[in-house]
């Protein structure tokens, strides 16, 4: 028992339009949550009233439940009904046709229905009653931010990372009756004042932040760890995947959805800021990254004419012949030398006797110096395998 529904719709209807004294919602900022209900001869959707009216329906009172809230009556901190269904609604405490709630077909049907069975007023409920809205929709810019660097493990880079970061999120009401019931305190209830999560002087959303900010370590965790995700780097453009990932790691926490009605819907992730290991293991990850595959080859080759270009410069005979060395040991690498066109013939010179072989020549000299390349990262594990069955002809 409770409301009769007299329209359904917008409240531009014909019945809405017929009443000219009726309950609806007040001007409030796009972050409140909760609020009692005002007169619209009061409000008239062009007065300042925010703080509200008393609140008060009484048997006979036609309250209109636009499309995004839903409205909630209580009587001596019990609930008595609940409207999730846009439209317009008589309040009739007594009428054997009245209803006590409508949820729709939406998602707040089954957890409202569970919610409703435990919390339910027995009997009839008086002729005065206590009506206040609760917000449906995505409730925005709840904020959360870091003053120290947090730290989780990386699967990508494959150790532990930190970082300071900041951002916002959106939250919404999935269970209205447990909002209320579990969460919201007595005063936003009966002192008619407004329930803001984005208000600093409202200690319970204080504590959500709080609770946020201690659970965006696993999130992070949980996100850098998920196959399907994986990179650290595609988290600020991920926003749903990470808001799925902060909501896993709230819910494990505090229970949230459970306990009090309340999921994270999205994130947006403002900056983050490495630390100094961090900022370093991802600058030789990306280095490494590139040194791989045609790529690698193509830096490869660009790194030792570089090199050629110095040592000719600064170093003289003793630079070019450390380059040379280093390019011998190269030699039996295929494709990391771009082919060079045959050398015009020499003038013909006397004789002379055979030199020593060059120590460029010395397997054990090429395999060292190719070793020293393959722990800097410029050949691969590969071409140093290839070399090694050359030189020793295995």
């Amino acid at each position: 028992m409770g409301f009769i529904k007299a329209f359904a719709g917008a409240i531009g209807g014909t019945f809405a339009d017929q009443w000219i004294d009726f309950y609806t919602v007040p001007n409030v900022q796009p972050t409140a949550a909760l609020f009692p209900v005002v007169k619209q001869g009061e409000n008239a959707g062009r007065g300042s009233n925010t703080k509200g009216s008393e609140n008060i329906i009484t048997n006979g009172s036609k309250i209109v439940v636009p499309e995004g809230y839903g409205l909630l009556t209580l009587q001596d901190g019990e609930i008595t009904g609940f409207v999730a269904e846009p439209g317009g609604y008589i309040w009739q405490s007594d009428d054997v046709n009245s209803q006590s709630i409508f949820a729709g077909n939406g998602f707040l049907s089954p957890l409202i229905t569970q919610s409703w069975e435990r919390f339910k007023r027995g009997g009839i409920p008086g002729s005065q009653q206590l009506a206040i809205y609760v917000t449906l929709k995505e409730l925005p810019n709840n904020r959360f931010g870091t003053q120290s660097e947090i730290y989780w493990n990386d699967a990508w880079l494959g150790t532990q990372v930190g970082a300071l970061t900041r951002g916002t999120y959106t939250l919404r009401i999935v269970d209205p009756i447990l909002f209320v019931k579990n969460f919201v305190p007595a005063t936003y209830i009966t002192g008619g004042q407004v329930f803001d999560f984005t208000d600093l002087d409202n200690d319970a959303a204080t504590q959500l932040f709080n609770e946020v900010v201690s659970a965006l370590a696993p999130a992070f965790s949980k996100y850098t760890n998920d196959p399907a995700k994986s990179r650290i780097t595609q988290i600020q453009a991920d926003s749903l995947g990470f808001a799925q990932s902060l909501a896993a790691a709230v819910e494990e926490g505090y229970s949230w959805k459970a306990n009090r009605g309340l999921e994270i819907v999205s994130t947006a992730i403002v900056s983050i800021e490495y630390d100094a290991d961090t900022t370093e293991l991802l600058t030789n990850v990306k280095r490494a990254e590139a040194l791989s595959g045609a790529r690698g080859n193509s830096n490869l080759q660009a790194s030792v004419a570089q090199g050629i270009q110095s040592a000719g410069e600064t170093g003289g005979g003793a630079g070019l012949l450390g380059v040379g060395v280093g390019a011998g040991a190269l030699g039996g690498l295929a494709g990391l030398q771009q082919p060079v066109a045959p050398a015009a013939a020499p003038a013909a010179a006397p004789a002379a006797p055979a030199a020593a072989p060059a120590a460029a020549e010395d397997p054990v000299a090429r395999l060292t110096q190719a070793k020293q390349m393959l722990d800097a990262g410029l050949i691969t594990q590969a071409d140093y395998d290839a070399l090694k069955s050359k030189l020793l002809g295995s």
